[in-house]
């Protein structure tokens, strides 16, 4: 009834890949250098992600921890996503396409839960609506990152969570939410313990803005530690 309908391709039920486009996702924030905001909302094939030496960047990162960046993979089998898909494979031989972040935000409010690739693609719209929402609606973003953090399960989606760990804190530190923040804190470092390493672990510059912002929230709030 979805093909009949248009919603979905007869070839759609046949990709068994899972994934058959990448974006690349930066916060919209001042904090993130030039080489890797340029790259944000880019998009490539899994046929350009899968050489050797790739990178969404065109340089290298210009801070010394780097930027938050992260590339998320999806199905895309609603109409929205089959547009970009197309658009994008009709423009590979130009290495990729890059859309406006009002072009993306259409994408990720597109249709794309009453498709096929729903449960395939849930986490990954999820990331890419809190990066893409973070300024114009905190509460948006917040509410994706809190999914994220609950919900990762999968190898394919621990790459997100130590960004989902560190953008919401910085959110509810910036809304007002010290409690919450500093209960994401010690969530955090429950999870990712400081004896143990991992291809998808935080680096060490990672966990030190984590023990300086607990050590400013324990500062200003008179608030016992969540156990």
């Amino acid at each position: 009834m979805q093909i009949m309908a248009g919603r979905i391709l007869a070839i759609d039920i046949f990709d068994r890949s899972g994934i058959r486009m990448y974006i690349y996702v930066t916060p919209s924030d001042a904090q993130i250098c030039e080489v890797c905001a340029a790259s944000n909302d880019c998009f490539f094939l899994p046929s350009q992600v899968a050489k050797k030496n790739f990178s969404p960047l065109t340089g290298k990162c210009q801070r010394p921890t780097p930027c938050i960046g992260v590339l998320v993979g999806l199905y895309g089998a609603w109409l929205e996503a089959r547009g970009v898909l197309e658009h994008l494979r009709n423009n590979v031989k130009n290495g990729g396409i890059q859309l406006s972040a009002e072009e993306v935000r259409a994408l990720v409010n597109g249709q794309w839960e009453r498709c096929i690739s729903a449960d395939t693609d849930r986490l990954g719209i999820h990331m890419i609506e809190a990066l893409s929402y973070e300024k114009i609606n905190p509460e948006v973003s917040i509410e994706s990152y809190r999914y994220i953090v609950n919900e990762v399960k999968e190898v394919r989606h621990l790459m997100f969570l130590v960004p989902a760990y560190l953008r919401l804190m910085q959110l509810l530190f910036r809304t007002g939410e010290e409690a919450e923040a500093l209960e994401t804190i010690e969530r955090f470092a429950g999870r990712f313990p400081t004896t143990k390493r991992g291809p998808h672990f935080p680096s060490d510059e990672q966990r030190e803005i984590m023990k300086t912002k607990k050590a400013q929230l324990l500062k200003g709030l008179p608030l016992p530690l969540s156990v």
